[in-house]
This record gives structure tokens, sequence and C-alpha cells, in this order.
């Protein structure tokens, strides 16, 4: 399907599509599965003494330094978008196609860092939740409008877009909400706020996964 033709009903759609594929949900329980929870403590029976000069200083750990390491990561923030500014108020109202010249040359990006650069334009642009609407006469845009515009500022490929999609509706899933992002973004009392928290949770849950 061709960019300038994808709606944000549509996209909402074909995330929901990826999120219910058997593939997709191997993605979602296989990294929950292989995550490791932190260890507990190894007690040390109080008439059992150390050396006082242990041989070397792993043998003070209770686990293997390389599951400390990879628990050290896990617990990182995700990481932020390359910096590159958005086109300016101005920007937010021109129509989508005079975007598609940034997408030249652009590289793919993971569905987390898709998803950076669609809070830089929620926070930037400002948030709406007219229902599927791309955006507002201000140039503010929904939670799907957000994504896809990203997109068309060459920030990750259709792809991509579907992904970060299907992550979403995963959060979603998590929180309780058994519809799609639209009806959950226009639901009575949702604020920009709301809006933004969902990014922050599904941006780390898609980045632990290592997407």
């Amino acid at each position: 399907m061709e960019t300038a033709q994808l709606t944000p009903d549509q996209l909402d759609t074909q995330a929901s599509r990826l999120h219910d594929t058997d593939a997709w949900q191997r993605i979602v329980t296989g990294w929950q599965q292989t995550a490791r929870e932190p260890a507990p403590p190894v007690s040390v029976p109080e008439d059992e003494t150390r050396p006082a000069h242990p041989a070397d200083w792993r043998d003070l750990l209770s686990v293997p330094v390389d599951r400390l390491v990879e628990d050290s990561l896990r617990a990182l923030p995700p990481r932020l978008p390359r910096e590159r500014p958005l086109p300016g108020r101005l920007g937010a109202v021109l129509p989508e196609r005079l975007h598609a010249w940034r997408r030249i040359g652009q590289p793919d990006v993971r569905p987390s860092t898709h998803l950076g650069y669609a809070r830089q334009i929620l926070t930037e642009w400002g948030w709406q939740n007219t229902p599927y609407r791309l955006r507002n006469a201000r140039g503010a845009r929904c939670l799907c409008g957000a994504m896809l515009t990203a997109h068309r500022l060459g920030y990750g490929s259709l792809d991509a877009v579907d992904r970060a999609g299907a992550w979403m509706i995963t959060e979603l899933r998590s929180q309780g909400w058994p519809g799609l992002i639209g009806p959950w973004n226009r639901h009575s009392g949702r604020t920009a706020a709301d809006a933004l928290a969902l990014i922050d949770a599904t941006i780390r849950r898609a980045s632990l996964a290592g997407h």
C-alpha cells in the first residue's frame, strides 16, 4: 500500500492484524519468557566463613558476570532518537505529500526509535483525539497520525510503522484495553499526557524485546 493512501484507521487495522498473528505472539511471549528476573541474594550460613583475600573478585559475586551485564542492559532506559529537528509549525499544517522528499536516503529504524519520533511530533505539534483524522487545523496529530507522519518525514519504513503499532496494541492489551488504538485515543477523558505515557510504555516494551 502506498504511503499517500495509508490512513490512520488503516494503520490501526493493519497493526491489529499483525498483533493477532501467531508470529507476533511468539515474539511477544518469547522475549518475556527469556527475560531473566533478578537473582535472589545467596545466603551464606553463619558458620561458613569467606577467605579474607579471595583469589578472584568474581568469587564475591552471587551470579555470573555476564548475567549482571545483561540485567543492567535491560534496566537501561530506551535510547532517544538521533537529534533531527522537525520542519516546524508550518510543516505541521502542510500537506503530507510535501514531506515525501525527506524520506530520500533515510535508513530504516527500529519500532522503538520510530515511536520516539512519533512522540516528538506529539510534543512539538500537539495531540488531538478527533476520530481517525490524521491531524486537525492546527496540525496536531492523533497517535496513529503521529506514527504515519513520522514515517512520511523519513523516520522508519511502513514495516516499522506496522510493528510500532503492533507493539502499542500489545501494551494496550497489557493495560486491559481490548480495542484498537484509535478508540483508545478518543476515549472520553483521554489527555495528551495519557497519550505520551502510552508511547513511553510502548517504547520501553519494544526496546526490552530488542525492537
